[in-house]
C-alpha cells in the first residue's frame, strides 16, 4: 500500500511538472527518502554492506526534490565538477542510464564515491534545499542518487575507448582513487600505462582502509578490471623507493612521466606512556589486517591473525575511527568505546557513520582523552587512564580547544587500544628522491597542474594534500592526467 501511494504521488508530481505547474514549494514538501539499511543488531555479526541502496521509486522521489537551480551551487562543492542537476533530473525522469553517463563524464568511480564521499560537507552543503531548511541533512541526497545509478549498471560498465598508441610510457605509483583516474585518463590518450602497487592487491585505501560493510570490495575490483581491459598493466608487491626509485623508472626503465599517488599511510600516535604494549594498534594496521587480509575470517579461509579484544577503546573522531570501532564490534568485542577529546558536534566523521556506529552499540566517550595506557607485568594492555575535558576558545582550526579538567583522571577498563588520530606521509619517497621538493610536513609540493619540482614527475592526493578524501584525490588525479597528456603531446610535437 505504501509503495502504491508513493507511485501515485510521484505520478502527480510528474504530471504537474509536465503542465509547468510544479513549484519550489511542491519540491520542498517532498519528504527526504531514507536509505534502507540492515538491522542494527543483525549487522553486528556480519560483514555485509549496511546501507542497502534506494529503490527506483525512492530514487525518483528524492530526485524530484531538486530545484534544478540555474547557478547549480552544488557543483561548486564537487571536486570533480559533476553536472549534478542534470544527472538528478535524468533520475527523476526515469532515464537512469543517461544519468550515469553524465556522472561518468567527470567521475570514474560513482559506485565508490556515492558510498564514501562526505557529500554533506561538499555538494550537499551547497544545496539550496538544505539551505532552505538550514540543515545539510535535508539537502537532496546527491551521493545516494549517484550510488543508485552506478549500482544499476552492469559490472564494470563499458570499457572506455583508447586512442592509438603514442609510444609514450606513464608510471602510476599507487592504485588508490587518484592513481586509478590518472591511469584511465592517460591510457585513454594512447599512452602505455603501468600502475605500481606496494600491497598484494590493487585498490589503495578503498581496499585496505574502508571496511566491506561500507564499501564492498567487488565494486573496487570492477574498477580495476576496467583498467586492465583498457590495457593498463598492474604490478603488485612493488615498492617504489625500495624495489626501484623514481629516478630508475625514468632513466633506466624508460618512463616518460611518473605520477606519485602513494597516499598518507604513516600513522600518527599520541606519544603517551604505554603505546608500546601488546594490544595497541594503529588504525592502519587494524583495518589493513581485517579489510585487505580478512583477519575476521582467520581459520576459515584466511591466514591473517588478529587479537580480537573484548573491551576496545578507539581513539579519534573521524571516519577511520568509526570504521575501526565498527570493525571491533564485528570481531566480537563486548564493549567498544570511542574516545574523543572534543564534543560530538566537532567530530569530523560523517553524520551517517556516527549514526550507524551508535546503532551498532559503540559507546561514545566525548570530551575525554587518554594520558597513558596501563599494562600488565607481561606487557599486555589492561586499562587506559583518561582525563575529562571541557571546550575552551577556538583553536587555529576554528574548533573550540579542549581543556583538561584538573583532578578528573579515571581508568577505562580495556584490553585493546586502536589509535585513529590521523596519518602523515610515508617518508620513503622523500628519502629516495633527491630533487623532489617537499614542504615541512613531508607533503610533495606541486603547481596548479600537479607538476612537481622534477621534470616529468607529477603528484596528487594525500601525499600532496595531507589526509583528505577519495573525491579530492580523484580531482587531483584528473588535473594531473590532463597535465601529463598535454606535456607529452607537446614533447611529441617538438
Amino acid at each position: 500500500m505504501i509503495v502504491d501511494s508513493q507511485e501515485r504521488y510521484l505520478q502527480e508530481l510528474l504530471d504537474k511538472q509536465a503542465r509547468g505547474e510544479l513549484k519550489a514549494k511542491d519540491r520542498y514538501a517532498i519528504p527526504p527518502q531514507d536509505m534502507p539499511v540492515q538491522d542494527g543488531v543483525e549487522r553486528r555479526s556480519n560483514m555485509s554492506e549496511v546501507a542497502l541502496g534506494y529503490t527506483a521509486l525512492q530514487a525518483r522521489l528524492e530526485a524530484m526534490r531538486c530545484l534544478g537551480c540555474a547557478n547549480a551551487p552544488c557543483v561548486e562543492g564537487c571536486p570533480v565538477r559533476i553536472r549534478i542537476k542534470d544527472f538528478v533530473a535524468e533520475i527523476a525522469a526515469g532515464r537512469f542510464d543517461h544519468a550515469l553517463a553524465i556522472i561518468k563524464e567527470n567521475s570514474l568511480l560513482p559506485a565508490v564515491c556515492g558510498r564514501v564521499c562526505p557529500q554533506e560537507v561538499q555538494c550537499q552543503e551547497r544545496c539550496t534545499v538544505g539551505k532552505k531548511f538550514k540543515d545539510p541533512n535535508m539537502s537532496v541526497s546527491i551521493g545516494r542518487l549517484e550510488r543508485f545509478v552506478a549500482d544499476l549498471a552492469s559490472a564494470g560498465g563499458q570499457t572506455p575507448q583508447v586512442a592509438p598508441s603514442t609510444g609514450k610510457k606513464v608510471a602510476v605509483i599507487g592504485s588508490g582513487p587518484g592513481g586509478i583516474v590518472v591511469a584511465a585518463d592517460t591510457r585513454r590518450a594512447g599512452h602505455e600505462v603501468t600502475m605500481f602497487e606496494a600491497f598484494h592487491k590493487p585498490g589503495g585505501v578503498k581496499v585496505y582502509g574502508i571496511p566491506e560493510f561500507r564499501l564492498p570490495k567487488k565494486i573496487v575490483q570492477e574498477e580495476i578490471d576496467v583498467l586492465e581491459k583498457m590495457g593498463v598493466k598492474i604490478v603488485c608487491n612493488y615498492i617504489v623507493g625500495r624495489t626501484r626509485t623514481i629516478e630508475q623508472l625514468m632513466q633506466e626503465d624508460g618512463f616518460d612521466a611518473v605520477y606519485v599517488g602513494v597516499g598518507a599511510g604513516l600513522p600518527k600516535f599520541m606519544n603517551i606512556e604505554g603505546e608500546y604494549l601488546v594490544g595497541v594498534y594503529s588504525a592502519n594496521e587494524y583495518l589493513t589486517r581485517t579489510n585487505l587480509m580478512k583477519a575476521y575470517a582467520f581459520g576459515q579461509g584466511a591466514d591473517t591473525p588478529i587479537a580480537a579484544g573484548k573491551k576496545v577503546a578507539v581513539l579519534g573522531g573521524g571516519n577511520v575511527a568509526m570504521d575501526a570501532a565498527r570493525m571491533a564490534v564485528r570481531l566480537g568485542a563486548e564493549k567498544v568505546y570511542l574516545v574523543y577529546r572534543r564534543s560530538e558536534v566537532e567530530m569530523p566523521a560523517r553524520i551517517e557513520e556516527v549514526h550507524h556506529a551508535k546503532e551498532e552499540g559503540v559507546i561514545f566517550c566525548t570530551l575525554q582523552n587518554p594520558q597513558r595506557i596501563l599494562g600488565s607485568e607481561d606487557g599486555h594492555v589492561v586499562g587506559m587512564e583518561c582525563l575529562r575535558y571541557e571546550l575552551g576558545e577556538p583553536d587555529e582550526s576554528g574548533r573550540r580547544r579542549p581543556v583538561a579538567i584538573k583532578g578528573s583522571a579515571f581508568v577505562l577498563d580495556v584490553d585493546t587500544v586502536i589509535v585513529a588520530i590521523g596519518n602523515g606521509p610515508n617518508p620513503l619517497i622523500e628519502q629516495t628522491t633527491p630533487g623532489l621538493e617537499f614542504n615541512k610536513w613531508g607533503n610533495i609540493v606541486v603547481d596548479e597542474g600537479c607538476r612537481t619540482s622534477m621534470k616529468g614527475v607529477y603528484a596528487g592526493g594525500d601525499i600532496v594534500l595531507g589526509a583528505a578524501t577519495i573525491i579530492l584525490a580523484m580531482g587531483q588525479g584528473r588535473i594531473a592526467a590532463k597535465a601529463i597528456n598535454a606535456d607529452l603531446a607537446a614533447k611529441k610535437l617538438s
